[in-house]
Protein backbone atom coordinates (compact mmCIF):
# COMPACT_ATOMS: atom_id res chain seq x y z
CA UNK A 1 0.00 0.00 0.00
CA UNK A 2 0.90 3.49 -0.74
CA UNK A 3 1.52 6.20 1.53
CA UNK A 4 -1.08 6.36 3.69
CA UNK A 5 -3.90 9.85 3.77
CA UNK A 6 -3.51 11.37 7.24
CA UNK A 7 -6.76 11.56 9.29
CA UNK A 8 -8.68 14.96 9.79
CA UNK A 9 -10.83 14.76 13.06
CA UNK A 10 -13.16 17.39 13.38
CA UNK A 11 -13.98 18.35 17.53
CA UNK A 12 -15.94 20.75 19.44
CA UNK A 13 -18.07 20.64 22.67
CA UNK A 14 -18.86 16.79 23.05
CA UNK A 15 -15.76 15.18 25.44
CA UNK A 16 -17.31 11.44 25.90
CA UNK A 17 -18.42 11.28 22.25
CA UNK A 18 -14.67 12.67 21.45
CA UNK A 19 -13.24 9.90 23.84
CA UNK A 20 -15.27 7.40 21.69
CA UNK A 21 -14.40 8.12 18.41
CA UNK A 22 -11.20 8.37 19.55
CA UNK A 23 -10.91 5.00 21.14
CA UNK A 24 -12.30 3.28 17.85
CA UNK A 25 -10.18 4.69 15.93
CA UNK A 26 -7.57 3.73 17.72
CA UNK A 27 -8.18 -0.13 17.47
CA UNK A 28 -8.10 0.29 13.68
CA UNK A 29 -5.77 -1.32 11.27
CA UNK A 30 -3.15 1.14 10.13
CA UNK A 31 -4.09 3.43 12.64
CA UNK A 32 -0.68 3.27 13.99
CA UNK A 33 0.95 4.36 10.56
CA UNK A 34 -1.23 7.23 10.13
CA UNK A 35 -1.23 10.84 10.84
CA UNK A 36 -4.09 12.23 12.96
CA UNK A 37 -4.51 16.14 12.85
CA UNK A 38 -7.31 17.37 15.39
CA UNK A 39 -9.45 20.43 14.28
CA UNK A 40 -10.19 22.02 17.70
CA UNK A 41 -13.00 24.60 16.86
CA UNK A 42 -12.91 27.56 19.68
CA UNK A 43 -16.30 28.16 21.40
CA UNK A 44 -18.71 29.85 19.80
CA UNK A 45 -20.25 31.09 23.31
CA UNK A 46 -19.29 31.51 27.29
CA UNK A 47 -21.92 28.67 27.66
CA UNK A 48 -19.78 26.28 25.40
CA UNK A 49 -15.86 27.33 26.44
CA UNK A 50 -15.96 24.74 29.55
CA UNK A 51 -16.97 21.94 27.62
CA UNK A 52 -14.47 22.64 24.70
CA UNK A 53 -11.46 23.25 27.37
CA UNK A 54 -12.17 19.47 28.02
CA UNK A 55 -12.08 18.19 24.82
CA UNK A 56 -8.62 19.87 24.23
CA UNK A 57 -7.43 18.25 27.23
CA UNK A 58 -8.84 14.91 26.26
CA UNK A 59 -6.97 15.27 22.78
CA UNK A 60 -3.74 16.11 24.43
CA UNK A 61 -3.23 12.71 25.51
CA UNK A 62 -4.12 11.26 22.20
CA UNK A 63 -1.16 8.21 21.50
CA UNK A 64 -1.67 4.87 19.37
CA UNK A 65 -1.12 6.93 16.05
CA UNK A 66 2.15 7.52 13.94
CA UNK A 67 2.00 11.18 15.43
CA UNK A 68 -0.60 13.60 17.02
CA UNK A 69 -1.18 17.19 16.15
CA UNK A 70 -3.63 19.42 17.51
CA UNK A 71 -4.69 22.55 15.53
CA UNK A 72 -6.99 24.98 18.08
CA UNK A 73 -8.31 27.51 16.58
CA UNK A 74 -8.93 30.82 18.54
CA UNK A 75 -11.60 31.84 17.20
CA UNK A 76 -15.24 30.17 16.19
CA UNK A 77 -15.23 28.91 12.48
CA UNK A 78 -18.27 26.67 12.90
CA UNK A 79 -18.11 23.18 11.43
CA UNK A 80 -18.90 23.71 7.53
CA UNK A 81 -16.06 26.34 7.94
CA UNK A 82 -13.76 24.34 9.83
CA UNK A 83 -14.29 21.26 7.79
CA UNK A 84 -13.20 23.20 4.36
CA UNK A 85 -10.47 25.03 5.93
CA UNK A 86 -9.00 21.76 7.15
CA UNK A 87 -9.37 19.54 4.73
CA UNK A 88 -7.95 22.07 2.08
CA UNK A 89 -5.21 22.30 3.88
CA UNK A 90 -4.27 18.88 4.09
CA UNK A 91 -5.08 18.05 0.79
CA UNK A 92 -2.76 20.79 -0.38
CA UNK A 93 -0.14 18.96 1.35
CA UNK A 94 -0.77 15.43 1.34
CA UNK A 95 -2.79 15.12 -2.08
CA UNK A 96 -5.95 13.31 0.00
CA UNK A 97 -7.18 12.77 3.36
CA UNK A 98 -9.82 10.89 5.61
CA UNK A 99 -12.13 13.26 7.70
CA UNK A 100 -13.91 11.96 11.08
CA UNK A 101 -15.78 14.21 12.97
CA UNK A 102 -16.09 13.67 16.51
CA UNK A 103 -19.29 11.16 16.58
CA UNK A 104 -18.72 8.15 14.61
CA UNK A 105 -17.79 4.94 15.72
CA UNK A 106 -15.25 3.09 12.95
CA UNK A 107 -15.23 -0.70 12.38
CA UNK A 108 -11.43 -1.93 12.81
CA UNK A 109 -11.00 -1.96 9.04
CA UNK A 110 -12.29 1.69 7.87
CA UNK A 111 -8.94 2.69 7.66
CA UNK A 112 -7.92 0.16 5.54
CA UNK A 113 -10.72 0.59 3.20
CA UNK A 114 -10.02 4.17 2.85
CA UNK A 115 -6.05 3.46 2.07
CA UNK A 116 -7.02 0.93 0.01
CA UNK A 117 -9.91 2.64 -2.21
CA UNK A 118 -7.95 6.08 -2.48
CA UNK A 119 -4.89 4.09 -4.17
CA UNK A 120 -7.21 2.05 -6.35
CA UNK A 121 -8.74 4.73 -7.48
CA UNK A 122 -6.30 7.54 -7.69
CA UNK A 123 -6.27 8.15 -11.61
CA UNK A 124 -10.04 7.54 -11.84
CA UNK A 125 -11.41 11.56 -12.03
CA UNK A 126 -15.07 10.32 -12.38
CA UNK A 127 -14.95 8.90 -8.68
CA UNK A 128 -14.82 12.03 -6.38
CA UNK A 129 -15.79 10.84 -2.61
CA UNK A 130 -15.29 7.38 -0.71
CA UNK A 131 -17.68 6.90 1.65
CA UNK A 132 -17.46 4.83 5.00
CA UNK A 133 -21.65 4.99 6.11
CA UNK A 134 -24.25 2.86 4.45
CA UNK A 135 -27.81 2.89 5.67
CA UNK A 136 -28.67 -0.91 7.21
CA UNK A 137 -30.38 -1.60 3.16
CA UNK A 138 -32.51 -5.05 3.02
CA UNK A 139 -30.77 -6.04 -0.23
CA UNK A 140 -28.29 -8.56 1.36
CA UNK A 141 -27.01 -9.65 -2.01
CA UNK A 142 -24.82 -6.74 -2.89
CA UNK A 143 -21.41 -6.58 -3.46
CA UNK A 144 -19.14 -5.45 -0.79
CA UNK A 145 -18.51 -2.15 -2.60
CA UNK A 146 -20.51 -0.28 -5.12
CA UNK A 147 -20.82 2.75 -6.64
CA UNK A 148 -23.51 5.58 -5.92
CA UNK A 149 -24.27 9.20 -7.05
CA UNK A 150 -25.02 10.78 -3.78
CA UNK A 151 -21.89 11.57 -1.06
CA UNK A 152 -22.38 10.45 2.63
CA UNK A 153 -21.01 12.89 5.55
CA UNK A 154 -20.07 10.09 8.25
CA UNK A 155 -16.46 9.27 7.74
CA UNK A 156 -14.98 9.96 4.09
CA UNK A 157 -12.02 10.58 2.08
CA UNK A 158 -11.27 12.75 -0.89
CA UNK A 159 -8.08 13.50 -3.25
CA UNK A 160 -7.10 17.25 -3.87
CA UNK A 161 -7.80 16.50 -7.82
CA UNK A 162 -11.64 15.76 -6.58
CA UNK A 163 -11.79 18.68 -4.00
CA UNK A 164 -10.22 21.37 -6.17
CA UNK A 165 -14.28 20.89 -7.71
CA UNK A 166 -15.98 21.97 -4.48
CA UNK A 167 -17.95 24.79 -5.20
CA UNK A 168 -18.99 26.65 -1.62
CA UNK A 169 -20.86 29.49 -3.06
CA UNK A 170 -24.77 27.78 -3.17
CA UNK A 171 -25.84 30.77 -5.55
CA UNK A 172 -23.13 28.73 -8.46
CA UNK A 173 -24.80 25.65 -7.56
CA UNK A 174 -28.13 26.50 -7.83
CA UNK A 175 -28.24 27.70 -10.78
CA UNK A 176 -27.00 24.75 -12.73
CA UNK A 177 -29.85 22.52 -11.96
CA UNK A 178 -33.59 22.12 -13.53
CA UNK A 179 -36.35 19.77 -13.16
CA UNK A 180 -34.57 16.75 -13.96
CA UNK A 181 -31.75 17.34 -12.56
CA UNK A 182 -33.41 18.26 -9.07
CA UNK A 183 -35.30 14.99 -9.06
CA UNK A 184 -32.00 12.71 -10.04
CA UNK A 185 -30.25 15.07 -7.05
CA UNK A 186 -32.89 14.04 -4.44
CA UNK A 187 -32.85 9.97 -5.38
CA UNK A 188 -36.67 10.61 -7.34
CA UNK A 189 -37.84 12.63 -4.59
CA UNK A 190 -36.77 10.24 -1.71
CA UNK A 191 -34.42 12.40 0.26
CA UNK A 192 -34.38 15.88 1.13
CA UNK A 193 -31.27 16.67 -0.61
CA UNK A 194 -32.48 19.63 -3.18
CA UNK A 195 -34.26 21.20 0.33
CA UNK A 196 -30.97 21.34 2.29
CA UNK A 197 -29.51 23.04 -0.49
CA UNK A 198 -32.38 25.26 -0.38
CA UNK A 199 -32.14 25.45 3.11
CA UNK A 200 -28.49 26.83 3.05
CA UNK A 201 -29.39 29.72 0.87
CA UNK A 202 -32.09 30.62 2.89
CA UNK A 203 -29.86 30.49 6.03
CA UNK A 204 -31.47 27.34 7.50
CA UNK A 205 -28.15 25.21 7.76
CA UNK A 206 -24.38 25.37 7.75
CA UNK A 207 -23.73 22.30 5.33
CA UNK A 208 -20.55 22.11 3.64
CA UNK A 209 -21.50 18.27 3.16
CA UNK A 210 -25.05 19.63 0.57
CA UNK A 211 -22.73 21.69 -1.44
CA UNK A 212 -20.29 19.17 -1.51
CA UNK A 213 -22.33 16.51 -3.12
CA UNK A 214 -24.41 19.21 -5.15
CA UNK A 215 -20.47 19.70 -6.69
CA UNK A 216 -19.89 16.18 -7.39
CA UNK A 217 -23.23 15.53 -8.81
CA UNK A 218 -23.30 18.66 -11.35
CA UNK A 219 -19.56 17.25 -12.22
CA UNK A 220 -20.84 13.92 -13.18
CA UNK A 221 -18.62 12.49 -10.22
CA UNK A 222 -19.26 9.14 -7.99
CA UNK A 223 -18.96 8.04 -4.79
CA UNK A 224 -17.59 4.65 -3.74
CA UNK A 225 -19.94 2.97 -0.47
CA UNK A 226 -19.49 -0.01 1.01
CA UNK A 227 -22.87 -1.80 1.38
CA UNK A 228 -22.53 -2.92 4.70
CA UNK A 229 -21.73 0.13 6.82
CA UNK A 230 -18.12 0.92 8.61
CA UNK A 231 -19.04 3.60 10.71
CA UNK A 232 -21.94 3.92 12.91
CA UNK A 233 -23.32 7.86 13.93
CA UNK A 234 -23.69 8.58 17.80
CA UNK A 235 -24.27 11.79 17.21
CA UNK A 236 -28.02 11.87 16.43
CA UNK A 237 -29.08 11.65 20.33
CA UNK A 238 -29.81 15.80 20.55
CA UNK A 239 -26.38 16.25 22.19
CA UNK A 240 -25.12 18.41 18.46
CA UNK A 241 -25.12 21.57 16.97
CA UNK A 242 -26.37 20.17 13.76
CA UNK A 243 -28.39 16.69 14.86
CA UNK A 244 -31.67 15.58 15.90
CA UNK A 245 -32.43 12.69 18.46
CA UNK A 246 -33.90 9.61 15.88
CA UNK A 247 -32.82 6.71 15.41
CA UNK A 248 -33.70 5.42 11.76
CA UNK A 249 -30.08 5.53 10.88
CA UNK A 250 -28.85 3.35 13.29
CA UNK A 251 -26.80 0.48 11.80
CA UNK A 252 -24.47 -2.52 13.18
CA UNK A 253 -21.15 -1.60 12.22
CA UNK A 254 -18.99 -4.49 9.49
CA UNK A 255 -16.72 -6.54 11.04
CA UNK A 256 -15.04 -8.05 7.95
CA UNK A 257 -12.48 -6.54 6.10
CA UNK A 258 -13.15 -5.24 2.42
CA UNK A 259 -12.03 -7.16 -0.41
CA UNK A 260 -13.99 -6.22 -3.30
CA UNK A 261 -13.92 -3.16 -5.26
CA UNK A 262 -15.13 -2.24 -8.50
CA UNK A 263 -13.67 -2.72 -11.38
CA UNK A 264 -16.66 -0.67 -13.67
CA UNK A 265 -16.51 3.02 -13.17
CA UNK A 266 -20.70 3.40 -13.15
CA UNK A 267 -23.25 3.62 -10.65
CA UNK A 268 -24.29 0.42 -9.38
CA UNK A 269 -28.24 0.07 -10.17
CA UNK A 270 -28.66 -2.50 -7.68
CA UNK A 271 -27.29 -0.01 -5.06
CA UNK A 272 -29.36 2.72 -6.44
CA UNK A 273 -32.57 0.86 -6.09
CA UNK A 274 -31.60 -0.29 -2.44
CA UNK A 275 -31.07 2.75 -1.06
CA UNK A 276 -33.69 4.35 -3.39
CA UNK A 277 -36.12 1.64 -1.27
CA UNK A 278 -34.62 2.54 2.45
CA UNK A 279 -34.80 6.29 1.88
CA UNK A 280 -38.46 5.79 0.73
CA UNK A 281 -39.38 3.86 3.91
CA UNK A 282 -37.01 4.84 6.59
CA UNK A 283 -39.63 7.04 8.07
CA UNK A 284 -42.02 4.07 8.61
CA UNK A 285 -45.91 4.48 9.06
CA UNK A 286 -47.75 6.93 10.28
CA UNK A 287 -47.56 6.22 13.86
CA UNK A 288 -43.66 5.64 13.79
CA UNK A 289 -43.52 9.30 12.62
CA UNK A 290 -45.85 10.51 15.25
CA UNK A 291 -43.34 8.98 17.77
CA UNK A 292 -40.33 9.98 16.09
CA UNK A 293 -41.91 13.55 15.94
CA UNK A 294 -42.22 13.41 19.95
CA UNK A 295 -39.10 12.24 20.76
CA UNK A 296 -37.34 14.76 18.81
CA UNK A 297 -39.17 17.55 20.73
CA UNK A 298 -38.55 15.45 23.72
CA UNK A 299 -35.16 15.58 23.27
CA UNK A 300 -34.52 19.37 21.89
CA UNK A 301 -36.06 20.15 25.77
CA UNK A 302 -34.38 18.41 27.65
CA UNK A 303 -31.13 19.47 25.94
CA UNK A 304 -32.31 23.20 26.32
CA UNK A 305 -33.00 22.79 29.80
Amino acid sequence: MQKLAPIALFVYNRPEHTRRTISYLQKNLLADESRLFIFSDAAKTGEDKAKVEEVRQLIKEISGFKSVKVIARTENLGLANSIISGVSQLVNEYGKVIVFEDDLLSSPFTLQYFNEALTRYAEEEKIMHIGAYMYKLADKTLDQTFFFRAATSWGWATWAGAWKNFEPDVDVLLKQFDKKKTDQFSIEGTMNFWKQLEGFKAGKNDSWAIRWYASIFLKGGLTLNPSTSLIQNIGNDGSGVHSNKEDMYHVQIAQKIIKQFPAEIKENQQAYQAIKKFLKNRKGNLLQRGLRFVRQLQGKYFVKK
